[in-house]
């Protein structure tokens, strides 16, 4: 029998924080959830859990409740619970050192400072999957928390709804283990459409 999946994503509780930029991971855990048709959100291991499938593939979604700095705290719990190997958890986060509306899937790795990963490492070691959206870095380190608790500008939201809804539709390719198909997905879907040819003159010499 395949195992589960359980997808963490990161972000803090409460609708002060719910359109930041370091909600990135529950602004997709909720567009996943609504699309796939997960079950309702339970409250369990100091987060929100929701059970579906994502290409046949029995998988769990995990919002931690704990705030940022205790991801870990809700994840590993969950993980031990359900008997699932480190790489069965894949962990969707902002992250400042990619450019805005960039993604990039990874394994393992350090944390850049996201006290989120900082927090899951500690609990379980580096070796599981990251799928990092990249919010852009302000290009001061003192201005990085304001960076990331304030909300998703009107210009960020241009690029973040079709970056969202691209993720959502490649979701089952996670669920493969296909990190590579995944983010080639993601980025044809979000592409910028190709200009029309210009038809050929004719030569009338």
């Amino acid at each position: 029998m395949e195992t589960p999946l359980l997808i963490a994503g990161l972000g803090n509780p409460g609708s002060q924080y719910a359109k930041n930029r370091h909600n990135a991971g529950f602004i997709v855990l909720d567009e996943l959830h609504a699309h796939h048709k997960f079950g309702p959100w339970k409250a369990k291991f100091e987060g929100l859990l929701s059970e579906g499938s994502l290409s046949g593939r029995k998988t769990y979604l995990l919002k931690p409740q704990t705030f940022m700095n205790l991801s870990g705290d809700a994840i590993a719990p969950a993980l031990r619970f359900y008997k699932l190997p480190l790489e069965a958890l894949v962990v969707v986060h902002d992250e400042i050192d990619l450019a805005a509306g960039k993604l990039k899937v990874k394994t393992g790795g350090g944390d850049a400072g996201q006290n989120g990963l900082r927090s899951i490492t500690a609990a379980l070691g580096p070796e599981y999957r990251r799928v990092r959206l990249g919010i852009g870095h302000p290009g001061d380190r003192e201005r990085v928390t304001g960076h990331v608790l304030q909300n998703f500008s009107k210009d960020d939201i241009a690029w973040l709804k079709p970056l969202v809804d691209a993720m959502v539709e490649a979701a089952p390719l996670l669920a493969k283990d296909d990190d590579a198909g995944f983010m080639s997905k993601v980025a044809l879907l979000t592409a910028p459409p190709k200009p029309p040819k210009e038809p050929k003159k004719k030569d009338t010499e």
